[in-house]
């Protein structure tokens, strides 16, 4: 059997300089460790990492060193795309990825074995909220007609949807319906991507599944009533292992969820004798 393309997904790093703490309280850099090495434990290794915005906080020059220097003992190759706290140039200046377009959004387009990773920039400068432009909506719109229908895999740092924490939801991606429209033209997009909300969410966006990824450091507090001020809780870290397989001609997404860190096991759930322990 075919192994499946594997591909990781990080999200909000936060990474400030050497000795900062996110809010005077969460340590991004020894987050960011933890999440390094407990990717390059994962057997089989993923194909490919995809970092879906706020890679780091501020932005400054500064944090993107730091960034690059805890990024470089990750043995699997990675693509990135900004959120609201990253800034375009700086990014493009640190990391010079070839995938990067020489000018304007940071859109990218990945091909990984049989599907297309799709890396859309819904970044806006000095807002928290998102949007993505009409240069890229067309660029999308012809990537996908252009694919010979092969499974498309689409990520972006703001969700296209709401995810029901208020002050969360303000700063979504303002023109999804746009997006949706392009979407729906294309029924092998198998995957919208997000990040943005440090949780884990799941639902359905222009006819195909929808995901918001956990963060490896703190998450927005689950408040589904109002009740709270914007709020973060340090809760067990994670990110996201997307797994592509095909067969019999259909092909099959499965997204796992995988904590962060060294756990008891693998144990075995029979004894020498076969029988169930």
């Amino acid at each position: 059997m075919p192994q499946p393309i594997l591909i990781a997904q990080i999200s909000d790093l936060h990474i400030k300089t050497p000795g900062s703490l996110a809010y005077g309280k969460v340590d991004t850099a020894a987050a960011l460790q933890r999440c390094v090495e407990t990717l390059n434990a994962l057997a089989p290794r993923p194909d490919l990492v995809v970092i879906s915005g706020d890679l780091v906080d501020t932005p400054t020059e500064g944090e993107y060193a730091h960034l690059k220097r805890l990024l470089a003992p990750l043995e699997i190759p990675f693509v990135a795309v900004p959120g609201n706290h990253d800034s375009r140039e700086l990014m493009r200046a640190a990391f010079a990825q070839p995938s990067f377009p020489a000018e304007g959004p940071l859109n990218q387009l990945q091909p990984v074995g049989e599907i297309d990773v799709v890396l859309l920039d819904s970044s806006v400068h000095g807002q928290p909220h998102g949007e993505l432009d009409a240069g890229t909506l067309e660029w999308l719109d012809a990537v996908l007609a252009s694919s010979d229908r092969r499974p498309a895999l689409l990520f972006l740092h703001h969700p296209p949807f709401r995810a029901g924490i208020w002050h969360m939801d303000r700063q979504n991606l303002r023109n999804a319906a746009d997006l949706a429209t392009v979407v729906e033209r294309s029924p092998w997009v198998r995957l919208v991507a997000a990040g943005h909300v440090h949780r884990a969410a799941l639902t359905q966006f222009a006819g195909t599944v929808a995901t918001i990824c956990p963060a490896p450091n703190h998450a927005v507090a689950l408040d589904l009533g109002e009740l709270l001020e914007p709020s973060f809780r340090v809760e067990p870290p994670a990110f996201h292992l997307h797994a592509w397989a095909s067969g019999d001609g259909y092909g099959n997404l499965v997204t796992h969820h995988v904590p962060i860190g060294a756990f008891e096991g693998p144990h075995p759930f029979f004894g020498p004798d076969g029988k169930l322990l």
